[in-house]
């Protein structure tokens, strides 16, 4: 399933492809026939992301809600537009560019207050600046996560916790901050939450410029550690995150991985000490 920052950065692509013009709309797989009809021909008028759920924005109030979940695929191609297949879901064209989604878990025509409904039950998201300015997002979390007996791993891929955080992001703050990921919420200190905050927040904006999730601090590059490169799909320079029984890069004790909140957790045992 795609992480919050890969949300984020969709969100930008189809503002800068379609955003301020008219949009063709089609179902071709005929599952979203309804909606896309009532779009057709519309303006995009703004996109935005919340944690891992993409609105698109359209003339007279209207969004459409996507959630790729965990087999959606959003592609972008240019014009000429060729022949869709009859797995799109939906197809966006616009002047030059086109849209084809696939797969998603939700692809919905919502109103206003079903989209606000939906960021209420979503916790803050470290890429929405409303959730960065005057730390208040970091805060909100915080309030949640000091009161709670869940591990601080589970705890952060609970979106109505914290939104966007996937599996990646999960392993390599707890792995950067030296947070054993069993410890229960209630015993991160704000200190070391704050940190993490900060950390996630920087971590995935670079994400979105970039396009893909790298962790690692500039000391620990394959450049500064004369070491082989990540070779992996999915991409990215990383401590521990699918590296189960591989060496730490910076101790050289064998990486760990056990089931967590339905997904599998990757961390190491000397550099995130129980204590």
């Amino acid at each position: 399933m795609p992480e919050g920052h890969t949300i984020h950065r969709l969100a930008a692509d189809h503002f800068e492809r379609f955003g301020g013009r008219p949009v063709r709309a089609s179902s071709p797989q005929g599952k979203f026939a309804d909606g896309a009809a009532l779009i057709d021909k519309r303006p995009m008028t703004s996109t935005e992301a919340h944690g891992k759920h993409l609105f698109l924005g359209f003339d007279g109030e209207t969004w459409v809600h996507i959630h790729l979940g965990l087999f959606g695929k959003l592609g972008f191609g240019t014009t000429p537009v060729p022949p869709p297949t009859d797995t799109v879901r939906l197809r966006l064209v616009g002047e030059k560019a086109y849209a084809d989604l696939r797969g998603p878990t939700t692809c919905a025509l919502i109103t206003d207050a079903e989209k606000r409904a939906i960021h209420d039950r979503l916790g803050p998201d470290p890429l929405r600046p409303s959730d960065t300015a005057s730390d208040s997002g970091g805060t909100k979390a915080w309030n949640r996560i000091s009161r709670s007996r869940t591990t601080i791993a589970a705890l952060l891929m609970d979106q109505k916790v914290i939104a966007g955080v996937g599996n990646v992001y999960r392993a390599e703050v707890l792995f950067r901050h030296g947070i054993d990921p069993f410890r229960p919420g209630k015993d991160v200190t704000r200190a070391e939450w704050d940190a993490m905050w900060s950390d996630l927040a920087a971590l995935m904006r670079e994400g979105v410029r970039n396009n893909r999730i790298d962790t690692v601090r500039p000391e620990h590059t394959p450049e500064a550690m004369n070491r082989a490169p990540r070779v992996d799909d999915h991409g990215g320079e990383v401590y521990v995150y699918r590296r189960a029984a591989m060496e730490c890069h910076l101790c050289g004790t064998e990486i760990r991985t056990a089931p967590l909140a339905a997904r599998n957790l990757f961390w190491c045992p000397t550099c995130q000490p129980d204590t």
